[in-house]
């Protein structure tokens, strides 16, 4: 059943990211309200998909779910809850799924925090994200799906990589990173609108400027927290 609810969810994100494409640029090119209103309905529903799927996902780790793939190859029972928790992240899938939920969050976010300009630029933008979504969403989709099933479902997994367990950073840096690496999607779907749109002039540096601070404070902070977790795990060389 959670593996069902969460395909079917990131599926519902997929189909939902090409819709937020489409009125998006439709928004822009034909200067409508209406299918902006449409796109900003869309963007919603994709996080709300993306929040189930992860949900889903945390779930199936917290209770053992050994059925899930995904919770096959990382979880175990002798794994603390907050390994358990934070190995959402600790192997290919998995990070992609988290990857994608936090540009479903920035996407969202967008949409509130523009909720009331009438910027040119907002729907042009929100289609860029629908159409960086389409790819993200459709690789957890598809081939990089965290919610295949297994069976007959395994009694205990191996758990995460030993080097992951041994500091609590590993539920910090990497969605620090994850933060200033996705959230650098905002900053460009603004330039690649200012270009739709013919705007190149200082509205959209300032819009700009805001959306790309906020993901430099977050990659400095990752780097900063993964000098001192390297710091303490040989395996690392001692930095990051």
């Amino acid at each position: 059943m959670i593996s069902l609810i969460g395909s079917t969810a990131v599926m519902a994100a997929w189909l939902g990211s090409g819709v937020l494409a489409v009125l998006g640029l439709a928004a822009g090119f034909r200067r409508s309200p209406e299918l902006l209103r449409g796109a900003k309905y869309a963007a919603g529903f994709v996080f709300l998909a993306m929040a189930t799927a992860v949900g889903a996902m945390e779930w199936a780790l917290l209770t053992h779910d050994f059925s899930v793939e995904y919770v096959s190859h990382v979880g175990s029972i002798e794994t603390p809850a907050y390994y358990s928790a934070i190995s959402l992240w600790s192997s290919l899938e998995g990070s992609i799924l988290f990857w994608a939920f936090i540009l479903s969050a920035y996407t969202g976010l967008v949409v509130y925090v523009q909720r009331r300009s009438i910027s040119r630029l907002l729907p042009y933008a929100l289609g860029v994200l629908g159409l960086v979504g389409l790819f993200f969403y459709g690789l957890v989709a598809t081939v990089a799906s965290p919610f295949g099933l297994v069976s007959p479902a395994p009694l205990n997994g191996p758990g995460p990589n030993p080097l992951l367990q041994n500091h609590p950073l590993m539920g910090i840096h990497p969605p620090l990173l994850y933060l200033g690496y996705v959230g650098m999607a905002v900053p460009f779907a603004f330039a690649i609108a200012a270009l739709l749109s013919g705007k190149v002039d200082e509205e959209w540096i300032r819009t700009t400027r805001r959306w790309t601070v906020t993901p430099w404070a977050f990659l400095s902070l990752g780097v900063v927290a993964g000098a001192w977790w390297s710091y303490e795990v040989l395996g690392w060389g001692g930095y990051w």
